[in-house]
């Protein structure tokens, strides 16, 4: 009954996240994005939030949910510290340089957190891990190929931030560790507010 509440606003968070990232992919003209053409960008890696396969999480409970979400969470996290490292160097933007730095300091401070109770769970669950590797490979590379760094970084991050936010909402209701349930709080509620921010800035450029 405690978990209810959390549970609640954090749909209501994820639903409103997801329709601003799926707004804003879905009218774009990804010839937009970075001067690729739309066959190229539709085949960029984590633009698709259907790309990413959950099936086997919500198969999952107790204490092999925690330790399967932990195991997949690292490598989203570091698909996003690819992208915000990649941006860094090459931005024009103060406010995007700025929402990359915090992303770095965030999401590097929160990989640490999670590869320290996976000790707690024997490691990593290897297949889990292997799988959302594969899915989030290439997106440094996607902002770095752009011929506009800041414009790729944003709209590529409004996709992935939406799909951290879907999975840390389902460790709110299937997950058992406390930091587990703590650390997906944060998630939700720090990515649904920087995913508003992003689509802001995005509309300020007519995009």
């Amino acid at each position: 009954m405690k978990r209810l509440p959390v549970i609640v606003i954090s749909s209501v968070l994820s639903l409103g996240a997801l329709a601003w990232a799926q707004g804003s992919m879905g009218g774009m003209d990804h010839s937009s994005m970075d001067g690729t053409s739309k066959a190229a960008s539709a085949s960029m890696p984590g633009m698709a939030m259907g790309s990413m396969d959950l099936s086997g999480l919500k198969k999952l409970s107790g204490k092999a949910f925690d330790r399967a979400f932990l195991s997949m969470m690292v490598p989203h996290h570091q698909a996003a510290l690819d992208m915000a490292r990649a941006v860094v160097p090459l931005s024009k933007d103060a406010t995007v340089k700025a929402w990359a730095n915090q992303i770095i300091r965030d999401q590097t401070r929160e990989i640490n957190t999670m590869n320290t109770l996976l000790k707690n769970y024997g490691g990593k669950d290897a297949p889990m891990a292997a799988s959302m590797t594969k899915s989030m490979a290439g997106m440094g590379d996607m902002v770095k190929k752009a011929k506009n760094a800041d414009v790729a970084f944003v709209q590529g991050m409004l996709p992935h931030h939406a799909s951290a936010i879907e999975m840390a909402n389902r460790a709110l209701q299937q997950g058992t560790n406390d930091k587990v349930l703590a650390l997906s709080r944060d998630i939700v509620t720090a990515q649904a507010k920087e995913m508003y921010s992003f689509r802001g800035w995005l509309t300020g450029r007519g995009l």
